[in-house]
Protein backbone atom coordinates (compact mmCIF):
# COMPACT_ATOMS: atom_id res chain seq x y z
CA UNK A 1 0.00 0.00 0.00
CA UNK A 2 0.65 3.61 -0.18
CA UNK A 3 0.95 6.23 2.63
CA UNK A 4 1.08 9.49 1.57
CA UNK A 5 4.16 11.24 3.86
CA UNK A 6 2.45 15.23 4.89
CA UNK A 7 4.11 18.00 5.78
CA UNK A 8 4.92 18.12 9.69
CA UNK A 9 4.22 21.00 12.44
CA UNK A 10 7.75 21.07 13.86
CA UNK A 11 7.23 23.59 16.22
CA UNK A 12 3.46 24.56 17.90
CA UNK A 13 2.91 27.54 15.84
CA UNK A 14 4.40 26.51 12.71
CA UNK A 15 1.39 26.96 9.70
CA UNK A 16 3.90 26.50 6.94
CA UNK A 17 7.48 25.88 6.03
CA UNK A 18 10.25 25.52 3.12
CA UNK A 19 11.26 22.06 2.33
CA UNK A 20 14.93 23.47 1.92
CA UNK A 21 16.31 20.23 0.46
CA UNK A 22 14.97 16.48 0.28
CA UNK A 23 17.83 13.59 1.33
CA UNK A 24 16.29 10.71 -0.72
CA UNK A 25 14.94 10.16 -4.15
CA UNK A 26 12.45 8.42 -6.01
CA UNK A 27 13.16 4.74 -5.50
CA UNK A 28 15.08 4.96 -2.04
CA UNK A 29 14.51 2.66 0.56
CA UNK A 30 14.16 4.77 4.04
CA UNK A 31 13.63 3.24 7.65
CA UNK A 32 11.66 4.12 10.27
CA UNK A 33 14.31 7.60 12.05
CA UNK A 34 16.01 7.87 8.66
CA UNK A 35 16.40 11.72 7.51
CA UNK A 36 14.42 12.60 4.52
CA UNK A 37 14.25 16.26 4.31
CA UNK A 38 15.33 19.69 6.31
CA UNK A 39 12.39 22.04 6.62
CA UNK A 40 12.77 25.86 7.55
CA UNK A 41 10.27 26.63 9.69
CA UNK A 42 10.64 30.61 10.80
CA UNK A 43 13.47 29.94 12.91
CA UNK A 44 15.78 27.37 12.31
CA UNK A 45 16.10 24.48 9.75
CA UNK A 46 15.33 20.70 11.14
CA UNK A 47 15.44 17.65 10.08
CA UNK A 48 12.16 15.62 9.12
CA UNK A 49 12.62 11.85 9.94
CA UNK A 50 10.86 8.76 8.35
CA UNK A 51 8.20 7.20 10.19
CA UNK A 52 7.17 4.27 8.44
CA UNK A 53 9.50 1.51 6.33
CA UNK A 54 9.19 1.70 2.95
CA UNK A 55 10.51 3.00 -0.81
CA UNK A 56 9.97 6.40 -1.92
CA UNK A 57 7.34 6.34 -5.12
CA UNK A 58 6.74 9.81 -5.51
CA UNK A 59 8.03 12.95 -4.36
CA UNK A 60 5.20 15.80 -5.09
CA UNK A 61 6.75 19.04 -3.51
CA UNK A 62 10.04 19.97 -5.01
CA UNK A 63 13.10 20.89 -2.80
CA UNK A 64 13.32 24.33 -2.36
CA UNK A 65 9.29 25.09 -2.18
CA UNK A 66 8.28 27.64 0.24
CA UNK A 67 4.88 28.70 2.01
CA UNK A 68 3.98 24.84 1.98
CA UNK A 69 0.62 24.55 4.39
CA UNK A 70 1.56 21.47 7.07
CA UNK A 71 -0.91 18.60 6.57
CA UNK A 72 0.17 18.79 2.63
CA UNK A 73 1.13 15.91 1.04
CA UNK A 74 4.66 16.01 -0.13
CA UNK A 75 5.93 12.63 -0.88
CA UNK A 76 4.05 9.27 -1.42
CA UNK A 77 5.94 6.24 0.59
CA UNK A 78 5.18 2.20 -0.60
CA UNK A 79 5.33 0.27 2.56
CA UNK A 80 5.39 -3.56 2.83
CA UNK A 81 7.56 -4.24 0.07
CA UNK A 82 5.27 -3.15 -2.50
CA UNK A 83 6.05 -3.89 -6.16
CA UNK A 84 6.55 -0.13 -7.71
CA UNK A 85 5.55 -1.39 -11.40
CA UNK A 86 1.74 -0.55 -11.44
CA UNK A 87 2.95 2.93 -10.65
CA UNK A 88 5.00 3.22 -13.60
CA UNK A 89 2.79 1.44 -15.83
CA UNK A 90 0.95 3.89 -16.75
CA UNK A 91 4.20 5.80 -17.85
CA UNK A 92 4.36 3.00 -20.43
CA UNK A 93 1.27 2.85 -21.40
CA UNK A 94 0.97 7.22 -21.51
CA UNK A 95 3.73 6.67 -24.26
CA UNK A 96 2.23 4.35 -26.65
CA UNK A 97 0.62 6.94 -29.10
CA UNK A 98 4.14 8.44 -29.35
CA UNK A 99 5.29 5.23 -31.73
CA UNK A 100 1.64 5.20 -32.71
CA UNK A 101 2.18 8.29 -34.30
CA UNK A 102 4.60 6.95 -36.57
CA UNK A 103 2.97 3.81 -37.54
CA UNK A 104 5.96 1.48 -36.57
CA UNK A 105 6.04 -1.83 -37.90
CA UNK A 106 4.09 -4.93 -36.15
CA UNK A 107 4.82 -7.50 -34.00
CA UNK A 108 5.83 -7.33 -30.32
CA UNK A 109 9.47 -7.90 -30.58
CA UNK A 110 10.01 -5.04 -32.82
CA UNK A 111 7.98 -2.07 -31.24
CA UNK A 112 9.56 -1.86 -27.88
CA UNK A 113 13.12 -1.27 -29.26
CA UNK A 114 11.59 1.16 -31.80
CA UNK A 115 9.85 2.77 -29.11
CA UNK A 116 13.10 3.98 -27.01
CA UNK A 117 15.33 5.50 -29.82
CA UNK A 118 12.52 7.19 -31.81
CA UNK A 119 11.09 9.61 -28.78
CA UNK A 120 14.77 10.94 -27.95
CA UNK A 121 15.98 12.97 -30.85
CA UNK A 122 12.91 13.68 -31.81
CA UNK A 123 10.66 14.50 -28.21
CA UNK A 124 11.72 18.29 -28.27
CA UNK A 125 9.89 18.98 -31.67
CA UNK A 126 7.44 16.19 -32.60
CA UNK A 127 4.76 17.70 -30.33
CA UNK A 128 5.04 20.72 -31.54
CA UNK A 129 5.07 19.27 -35.11
CA UNK A 130 2.69 16.84 -35.13
CA UNK A 131 0.64 17.74 -31.79
CA UNK A 132 0.83 14.76 -30.20
CA UNK A 133 0.39 15.37 -26.53
CA UNK A 134 3.57 15.61 -24.20
CA UNK A 135 4.04 12.78 -22.27
CA UNK A 136 5.57 13.83 -18.75
CA UNK A 137 5.05 12.83 -14.92
CA UNK A 138 2.74 15.39 -13.52
CA UNK A 139 5.51 16.37 -10.59
CA UNK A 140 7.64 17.16 -14.26
CA UNK A 141 4.76 19.48 -15.44
CA UNK A 142 4.29 21.06 -12.05
CA UNK A 143 7.69 21.95 -11.37
CA UNK A 144 7.87 22.86 -15.57
CA UNK A 145 4.96 25.12 -14.75
CA UNK A 146 6.31 26.96 -11.59
CA UNK A 147 9.81 27.66 -13.99
CA UNK A 148 7.90 28.69 -16.81
CA UNK A 149 9.70 25.94 -18.87
CA UNK A 150 8.39 24.82 -22.44
CA UNK A 151 8.16 20.71 -21.82
CA UNK A 152 8.37 20.95 -25.60
CA UNK A 153 11.90 22.03 -25.38
CA UNK A 154 12.91 19.15 -23.14
CA UNK A 155 13.93 15.76 -24.03
CA UNK A 156 12.82 13.04 -21.72
CA UNK A 157 15.13 10.42 -19.96
CA UNK A 158 12.71 8.29 -18.76
CA UNK A 159 10.72 5.05 -20.31
CA UNK A 160 9.81 5.19 -24.24
CA UNK A 161 10.84 9.42 -23.56
CA UNK A 162 8.68 9.94 -20.61
CA UNK A 163 10.44 13.60 -18.85
CA UNK A 164 10.32 13.16 -15.32
CA UNK A 165 11.59 15.72 -12.65
CA UNK A 166 15.16 15.36 -13.02
CA UNK A 167 14.65 16.15 -17.13
CA UNK A 168 13.13 19.73 -15.63
CA UNK A 169 15.43 20.29 -13.46
CA UNK A 170 18.25 19.97 -15.18
CA UNK A 171 16.93 21.56 -18.49
CA UNK A 172 19.03 24.80 -19.30
CA UNK A 173 17.05 27.10 -21.23
CA UNK A 174 19.90 28.88 -23.00
CA UNK A 175 21.65 25.73 -24.10
CA UNK A 176 18.49 24.28 -25.87
CA UNK A 177 16.77 27.48 -27.28
CA UNK A 178 20.58 28.85 -28.79
CA UNK A 179 19.63 28.21 -32.17
CA UNK A 180 16.07 30.07 -31.73
CA UNK A 181 15.54 33.49 -32.75
CA UNK A 182 14.38 34.76 -29.38
CA UNK A 183 17.65 33.84 -27.84
CA UNK A 184 18.30 37.27 -26.56
CA UNK A 185 15.31 36.93 -24.69
CA UNK A 186 16.01 33.21 -23.36
CA UNK A 187 20.06 34.88 -22.63
CA UNK A 188 19.07 37.24 -19.42
CA UNK A 189 16.09 34.78 -17.54
CA UNK A 190 19.16 32.27 -17.21
CA UNK A 191 21.28 35.02 -15.91
CA UNK A 192 19.39 38.12 -14.95
CA UNK A 193 21.53 41.94 -15.25
CA UNK A 194 21.38 44.04 -12.41
CA UNK A 195 18.72 46.42 -13.12
CA UNK A 196 19.30 49.91 -12.56
CA UNK A 197 16.99 52.39 -10.43
CA UNK A 198 18.18 55.90 -10.23
CA UNK A 199 21.69 55.30 -11.67
CA UNK A 200 22.76 52.53 -8.63
CA UNK A 201 22.97 49.04 -10.39
CA UNK A 202 21.25 46.05 -7.94
CA UNK A 203 20.65 42.57 -8.40
CA UNK A 204 17.23 41.22 -5.74
CA UNK A 205 17.61 38.12 -3.76
CA UNK A 206 14.40 36.58 -2.58
CA UNK A 207 13.69 36.69 1.42
CA UNK A 208 14.39 33.85 3.06
CA UNK A 209 11.67 32.23 5.33
CA UNK A 210 13.50 33.64 8.74
CA UNK A 211 14.18 37.14 6.90
CA UNK A 212 10.62 37.31 6.16
CA UNK A 213 9.60 36.46 9.81
CA UNK A 214 12.27 39.49 11.42
CA UNK A 215 10.80 41.25 9.03
CA UNK A 216 7.44 40.65 10.36
CA UNK A 217 7.32 40.52 13.91
CA UNK A 218 9.52 43.49 14.39
CA UNK A 219 7.61 45.58 12.03
CA UNK A 220 4.41 44.85 14.27
CA UNK A 221 6.44 45.26 17.35
CA UNK A 222 7.22 49.53 16.71
CA UNK A 223 3.85 49.79 15.03
CA UNK A 224 1.80 48.09 18.11
CA UNK A 225 4.33 47.82 20.94
CA UNK A 226 4.83 51.73 22.92
CA UNK A 227 8.19 51.49 23.13
CA UNK A 228 10.18 53.76 25.69
CA UNK A 229 13.60 54.01 26.41
CA UNK A 230 16.46 54.41 29.44
CA UNK A 231 20.03 54.11 29.44
CA UNK A 232 22.26 54.08 32.31
CA UNK A 233 26.11 54.22 32.62
CA UNK A 234 27.59 50.93 33.92
CA UNK A 235 31.18 50.82 35.81
CA UNK A 236 32.59 47.60 34.05
CA UNK A 237 35.57 47.49 35.99
CA UNK A 238 34.47 44.90 39.13
CA UNK A 239 32.90 42.63 36.95
CA UNK A 240 35.31 42.24 34.79
CA UNK A 241 38.23 41.26 37.54
CA UNK A 242 35.73 39.00 39.08
CA UNK A 243 35.45 37.24 35.60
CA UNK A 244 39.07 37.23 35.44
CA UNK A 245 39.19 35.73 38.89
CA UNK A 246 36.44 32.88 37.75
CA UNK A 247 38.23 31.81 34.71
CA UNK A 248 41.22 31.07 35.85
CA UNK A 249 39.76 28.88 38.58
CA UNK A 250 37.68 27.36 35.78
CA UNK A 251 40.15 26.84 32.87
CA UNK A 252 41.33 23.17 34.49
CA UNK A 253 37.52 22.47 33.89
CA UNK A 254 37.39 23.78 30.22
CA UNK A 255 35.40 26.88 30.99
CA UNK A 256 35.44 30.35 29.75
CA UNK A 257 33.16 33.08 30.98
CA UNK A 258 32.70 35.96 28.57
CA UNK A 259 30.86 39.11 29.69
CA UNK A 260 27.95 38.79 27.96
CA UNK A 261 27.62 35.34 30.32
CA UNK A 262 27.84 37.66 33.12
CA UNK A 263 25.54 39.98 31.67
CA UNK A 264 22.90 37.55 31.05
CA UNK A 265 22.98 36.12 35.04
CA UNK A 266 23.00 39.98 35.83
CA UNK A 267 19.75 40.28 33.66
CA UNK A 268 17.80 37.17 35.15
CA UNK A 269 19.23 38.30 38.84
CA UNK A 270 17.50 41.80 38.09
CA UNK A 271 14.26 40.34 36.87
CA UNK A 272 13.94 38.64 39.78
CA UNK A 273 14.66 41.63 41.81
CA UNK A 274 11.80 43.68 40.37
CA UNK A 275 9.36 41.17 39.12
CA UNK A 276 7.17 44.29 37.80
CA UNK A 277 9.52 44.02 34.81
CA UNK A 278 9.36 40.39 34.53
CA UNK A 279 6.17 40.30 32.53
CA UNK A 280 4.35 40.33 29.21
CA UNK A 281 1.29 42.21 28.44
CA UNK A 282 -1.91 40.01 26.62
CA UNK A 283 -4.81 42.00 25.63
CA UNK A 284 -6.39 42.03 28.76
CA UNK A 285 -4.04 40.43 30.97
CA UNK A 286 -0.49 40.53 32.48
CA UNK A 287 1.50 37.66 32.45
CA UNK A 288 4.01 37.69 35.75
CA UNK A 289 6.80 34.93 35.57
CA UNK A 290 8.29 33.09 38.72
CA UNK A 291 11.42 32.41 36.65
CA UNK A 292 14.18 34.33 34.54
CA UNK A 293 14.51 32.58 31.24
CA UNK A 294 16.47 35.23 28.90
CA UNK A 295 16.60 35.07 25.35
CA UNK A 296 19.81 36.03 23.72
CA UNK A 297 20.04 37.65 20.82
CA UNK A 298 22.67 36.05 18.02
CA UNK A 299 23.47 36.70 14.33
CA UNK A 300 23.62 33.87 12.24
CA UNK A 301 23.56 33.71 8.28
CA UNK A 302 20.05 33.23 8.21
CA UNK A 303 19.11 36.41 10.23
CA UNK A 304 18.83 37.40 13.46
CA UNK A 305 17.68 34.25 16.39
CA UNK A 306 17.42 34.18 20.06
CA UNK A 307 18.14 30.79 21.49
CA UNK A 308 16.69 30.66 25.37
CA UNK A 309 18.69 30.40 28.65
CA UNK A 310 16.17 29.09 30.85
CA UNK A 311 16.35 29.37 34.72
CA UNK A 312 19.14 31.94 34.10
CA UNK A 313 18.12 33.06 37.94
CA UNK A 314 19.19 30.23 39.17
CA UNK A 315 21.99 29.01 36.84
CA UNK A 316 25.21 29.16 37.97
CA UNK A 317 27.89 31.37 35.47
CA UNK A 318 29.68 28.20 34.39
CA UNK A 319 26.06 26.48 33.24
CA UNK A 320 25.21 29.65 31.60
CA UNK A 321 28.29 30.04 29.52
CA UNK A 322 28.69 25.97 28.25
CA UNK A 323 24.68 26.03 27.81
CA UNK A 324 24.84 29.71 25.93
CA UNK A 325 28.01 28.38 23.49
CA UNK A 326 25.89 25.16 22.59
CA UNK A 327 22.96 27.21 21.56
CA UNK A 328 25.29 29.53 19.68
CA UNK A 329 26.48 27.10 17.40
CA UNK A 330 22.91 25.27 17.25
CA UNK A 331 21.77 28.76 16.13
CA UNK A 332 24.57 29.56 13.16
CA UNK A 333 23.79 26.12 11.94
CA UNK A 334 20.34 26.77 11.87
CA UNK A 335 19.80 23.45 14.00
CA UNK A 336 17.97 24.41 17.20
CA UNK A 337 15.39 22.78 17.99
CA UNK A 338 11.85 24.53 18.80
CA UNK A 339 12.16 24.61 22.65
CA UNK A 340 15.60 26.37 22.03
CA UNK A 341 14.42 29.68 20.89
CA UNK A 342 10.68 29.79 21.87
CA UNK A 343 9.74 31.48 24.93
CA UNK A 344 11.74 33.93 27.24
CA UNK A 345 10.77 36.57 29.69
CA UNK A 346 13.03 39.10 28.89
CA UNK A 347 15.58 39.32 25.84
CA UNK A 348 19.51 40.83 26.26
CA UNK A 349 21.27 42.05 22.89
CA UNK A 350 24.90 42.89 22.92
CA UNK A 351 26.69 44.70 19.96
CA UNK A 352 29.96 45.48 22.19
CA UNK A 353 31.92 43.06 20.05
CA UNK A 354 31.67 45.26 17.22
CA UNK A 355 32.54 48.38 18.98
CA UNK A 356 28.94 49.77 18.95
CA UNK A 357 29.03 51.90 21.37
CA UNK A 358 24.90 52.53 22.31
CA UNK A 359 21.71 51.37 20.93
CA UNK A 360 18.01 50.94 21.37
CA UNK A 361 16.33 47.50 20.61
CA UNK A 362 13.50 46.65 19.45
CA UNK A 363 11.48 44.65 21.61
CA UNK A 364 10.63 41.19 20.57
CA UNK A 365 7.31 40.71 21.61
CA UNK A 366 5.35 39.32 23.77
CA UNK A 367 7.36 40.01 25.79
CA UNK A 368 7.77 43.27 27.88
CA UNK A 369 11.53 44.27 27.60
CA UNK A 370 14.73 43.79 26.25
CA UNK A 371 18.04 44.93 27.47
CA UNK A 372 20.77 46.43 24.96
CA UNK A 373 25.32 47.00 25.61
CA UNK A 374 27.01 48.38 24.08
CA UNK A 375 31.63 48.13 23.83
CA UNK A 376 32.95 48.80 27.48
CA UNK A 377 35.54 51.90 27.24
CA UNK A 378 38.07 53.83 29.04
CA UNK A 379 36.14 56.94 30.33
CA UNK A 380 36.10 59.47 33.06
CA UNK A 381 33.90 58.01 36.10
CA UNK A 382 33.58 59.60 39.42
CA UNK A 383 34.20 56.51 42.35
CA UNK A 384 34.14 57.45 45.66
CA UNK A 385 33.54 61.15 44.87
CA UNK A 386 36.75 61.07 42.69
CA UNK A 387 37.27 61.17 38.92
CA UNK A 388 38.77 58.24 38.16
CA UNK A 389 39.36 56.36 34.94
CA UNK A 390 37.13 53.39 34.43
CA UNK A 391 35.68 50.84 32.30
CA UNK A 392 32.51 52.34 31.31
CA UNK A 393 29.46 50.31 29.60
CA UNK A 394 26.74 52.14 28.29
CA UNK A 395 23.17 49.72 29.12
CA UNK A 396 19.62 50.50 26.99
CA UNK A 397 16.38 49.18 28.19
CA UNK A 398 13.89 49.00 25.96
CA UNK A 399 10.10 48.94 27.85
CA UNK A 400 6.81 48.18 26.45
CA UNK A 401 4.67 50.63 28.24
CA UNK A 402 1.72 48.90 28.30
CA UNK A 403 3.03 46.42 30.86
CA UNK A 404 5.63 48.18 32.38
CA UNK A 405 5.58 51.93 34.01
CA UNK A 406 8.64 54.27 33.62
CA UNK A 407 9.21 53.69 37.57
CA UNK A 408 9.76 49.92 37.04
CA UNK A 409 11.83 50.51 34.28
CA UNK A 410 14.36 52.24 35.86
CA UNK A 411 14.14 50.65 39.09
CA UNK A 412 15.24 47.30 36.98
CA UNK A 413 17.96 49.52 35.25
CA UNK A 414 19.31 50.06 38.85
CA UNK A 415 19.39 46.50 39.83
CA UNK A 416 21.30 45.53 36.64
CA UNK A 417 23.85 48.44 37.64
CA UNK A 418 23.74 47.62 41.02
CA UNK A 419 24.49 43.37 40.41
CA UNK A 420 27.79 44.72 37.67
CA UNK A 421 29.09 46.98 39.44
CA UNK A 422 28.96 44.54 42.97
CA UNK A 423 29.36 41.08 41.24
CA UNK A 424 29.41 38.95 43.86
CA UNK A 425 25.76 39.06 44.11
CA UNK A 426 26.15 37.06 40.46
CA UNK A 427 27.64 33.98 42.00
CA UNK A 428 26.08 33.92 45.37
Amino acid sequence: MALDIKMPALSPTMEEGTLAKWLVKVGDTVSSGDIMAEIETDKATMEFEAVDEGVIAEILVEAGSENVKVGAVIARLTVEGEDEAPAKAPAAKDAEPAPAASEPPPGPAEKSPAAKPAPAPTLATTPVATGDRIIASPLAKRIAADKGIDLAQVTGTGPNGRIVKNDVETFTPSAKTAPAKDDSAAAPSAKPQPEVEGGAPYAEEKLSGVRKVIARRLTESKQTVPHFYLTIDIRLDPLLELRSQLNNSLEPDGVKLSVNDLLIKALARALIRVPQCNVSYHGDTLRRYERADVSVAVAAPSGLITPVITHADTKGLAAISTEMKTLAGKARDGKLMPHEYQGGTASLSNLGMFGIKQFDAVINPPQGMILAVGAGQQAPYVVDGEIKVATVLHASGSFDHRAIDGADGAQLMEAIKQLCENPLGLVV
